[in-house]
């Protein structure tokens, strides 16, 4: 006989009643066939009265009679799920918990997965990621959310982000050929995990309301042996790609010798086409290297105080009992975590905490001693040090904090703060007792020189007059000549001369106009701009008259507002204020923001770097995401994801009422 107590929702046949609960079994004369044992029988007890059973869940009663048929389908319309709780002969009575009805089992929305793996794809570009990085963890995480997530396979991810690249780029030369005035160029190289020598290539250009613009053009392989003429085939190739090799007016490249040969190779080439070009060296570059060369002898003291930051940071006693101290001695309240990076803010860091926190880092040493033992402590001698390494570098830290906040890293501001890191240095040598530092301090003259004889030609002078913050007061003296003023009126005089701009005039007549309410005194200043310009042999005379205006002044903000005033010469301007001091972020060589830059540089494989980099900059800089020339909306796409996800909630909602 089949028992079919074991079926699932199919009431047992019952031709007695037994059970193995005592005081339950009953006898008759009559003989009768064995009961069979039902699996609804363990969900009921016995009742005090012995006459009935009880459910376990809500205490209902039924007969002893009843036919378990019936306790079956109490269980399933009272109780459902009742079969999958644990056992409840191991319950102890009076602790049962009458069971509540699981929420509705309702069907995922329909989600579209070509949306997802959009979304996806974008992830990976504004991450830097390669597109294996779907593979694995994440495609298994989310299989786990969805069973029936499908991933693009990594090779379809590589061949849609190549076409992205492709169409995107198309943008990119659209936008240049609308520009109407000359571009410049800087050059950044670095060695990737595949030992691959790479060269990134940006352009920059002011457009004609005054807003800065920059754009990376490419990021190139450079073939065996990476020396200038490679460089140079692969630069004029990009040039070239982009439809600009005519156009450019400067290169700022990273001063290395490779770089140098490239861009006087360019500069040769353009000089047969009568384009005016110059190349100039990174100040952001060589001004690292020049603190590098100061810190090199007390490298071993910072190392040690860096040990302290590393640990300071990484502990969660530590931090509270250092700032404690820091109160108690009164040396500053200070914010955790500290810089403990490799970089030149990293270092000063070291340096501050030494000035301003020595006793309260003597102690907290001390304190922990099992964590530091006594390698920590620092030396009266070795404190000294840092103490006159911090007086001498505070001016260096200053600088590169302004080159950092700069929103116009100009050539004028520039040559200005490389001018005083020269003087910083000249006091130090003069003024110095400590030989290892007068040392130090003359490495760092002979390379602050080797910029100087690098970047100041008459290039670089017209870039730095056209600022109205330098002019010719604030340029270094060695720069500011009479020979380099002559060849900057020449150059005005040939390539910005009336006849190339007919629909400028240069007049004020924008400005002398009568106006209603124009004050006597502005009448006055009126008529004496005006004599000045009788007297004046051009606009870049009189320009060099007025006063400068304050240093922190937005450069691009005062020619907007008197582009009018010089019409030949802010078209100039426009050109020579894109000349780049510095051909890398100073805050990704100053700061430890670089850090991340220069891993994902090293780590990702070229086939992936190329279009990866360009496309996370184009959208950064304002493009839009296009595949095939069509564009790909990602706000729509989350928006939509959102609008499904809320769709399913109220589903849910409304079955499980």
């Amino acid at each position: 006989m089949m028992d079919v107590s074991l079926i699932p929702n199919v009431d047992s046949i019952e031709f007695g009643i037994g059970s193995s609960e005592k005081g339950n079994s009953l006898t008759t004369g009559k003989p009768r066939k064995k009961s069979m044992t039902s699996l609804y029988l363990k969900f009921f007890e016995t009742a005090p009265d012995g006459k009935s059973r009880r459910c376990k869940f809500c205490k209902q009663s039924y007969a002893m009679s009843t036919a378990t048929g019936n306790l079956g389908r109490h269980l399933n319309h009272h109780h459902p799920g009742y079969d999958r709780q644990s056992d409840t002969s191991e319950q102890v009575a009076g602790a049962i918990v009458p069971f509540k009805k699981p929420p509705t089992q309702v069907k995922p929305a329909t989600v579209d997965f070509d949306h997802l793996n959009w979304l996806l794809l974008k992830w990976l570009i504004e991450a830097s990621l390669p597109p294996s990085s779907l593979d694995e963890m994440l495609n298994r995480s989310f299989k786990f959310l969805n069973p029936l997530v499908k991933f693009w396979p990594k090779e379809k991810v590589q061949a849609v982000i190549l076409e992205v690249f492709r169409s995107m780029r198309e943008d990119i030369k659209a936008s240049l050929e609308q520009i109407n005035s000359k571009v410049s160029i800087t050059l950044d190289f670095w060695t990737s995990c595949e030992q691959l020598y790479l060269m990134c290539v940006k352009c920059h250009w002011i457009d004609e309301n005054w807003y800065p613009h920059k754009v990376l053009l490419d990021v190139c392989h450079i073939p065996y042996p990476f020396t200038g003429p490679e460089i140079f085939q692969v630069l004029i190739k990009v040039l070239k790609m982009y439809n600009i090799d005519n156009r450019v007016l400067s290169c700022t490249h990273d001063n290395s010798q490779h770089a140098v040969h490239a861009c006087r190779m360019l500069s040769e080439k353009l000089d047969a086409q009568k384009a005016p070009f110059c190349y100039i060296p990174c100040a952001a570059r060589a001004l690292n290297l020049i603190i590098e060369d100061g810190l090199r002898t007390p490298k071993p003291i910072l190392s040690k105080i860096r040990e302290f930051v590393i640990q300071l940071n990484s502990s969660a006693e530590i931090p509270q009992d250092f700032k404690q101290i820091a109160i108690t001695y009164q040396e500053g309240l200070w914010k955790l975590p500290l810089d403990a990076s490799a970089s030149w803010s990293g270092d000063y860091t070291m340096l501050d905490i030494v000035r301003k926190a020595s006793n309260s880092m003597d102690t907290a040493i001390r304190k922990h001693e099992e964590t530091f033992g006594s390698r920590g402590l620092l030396s009266s001698t070795e404190k000294s040090v840092i103490n006159l390494l911090h007086s001498y570098f505070e001016p260096f830290y200053k600088i590169t904090t302004n080159l950092c906040a700069s929103k116009v890293q100009s050539i004028g501001l520039v040559l200005f703060f490389m001018d005083h890191v020269f003087e910083v240095i000249g006091a130090c040598r003069d003024s110095c007792r400590n030989e290892w530092l007068k040392s130090a301090a003359d490495d760092m003259a002979t390379r602050t020189r080797s910029f100087n004889n690098h970047a100041y030609n008459s290039f670089t002078f017209m870039a730095a007059v056209l600022d109205p913050r330098i002019k010719r007061e604030l340029i270094p003296e060695s720069l500011n000549s009479e020979k380099n003023l002559e060849e900057a009126r020449d150059h005005f005089s040939r390539h910005y001369s009336p006849n190339q701009f007919p629909c400028i005039t240069n007049t004020y007549t924008g400005q002398d106009t009568d106006e209603v309410g124009v004050s006597f005194a502005e009448e006055i200043a009126r008529k004496r701009r005006r004599a000045s310009m009788i007297s004046a042999t051009d606009e870049l005379t009189q320009y060099l008259t007025e006063p400068l205006v304050p240093i922190a002044s937005d450069v691009l903000d005062w020619w907007r507002v008197n582009a009018t005033r010089y019409p030949r010469l802010s078209v100039m301007a426009r050109d020579y204020l894109a000349v780049q001091g510095t051909s890398v972020e100073p805050e990704e060589l100053f700061s430890s923001k670089g850090d991340d830059i220069r891993k994902q540089q090293f780590s990702l494989p070229h086939m992936s770097m190329q279009p990866l980099m360009c496309i996370k900059s184009w959208l950064h800089c304002g493009y839009k995401f296009k595949y095939r020339g069509s564009l790909i909306d990602f706000d729509k796409l989350t928006e939509a994801s959102v609008s499904a996800n809320e769709i399913a909630g109220t589903i849910v909602e409304k079955k499980q009422k």
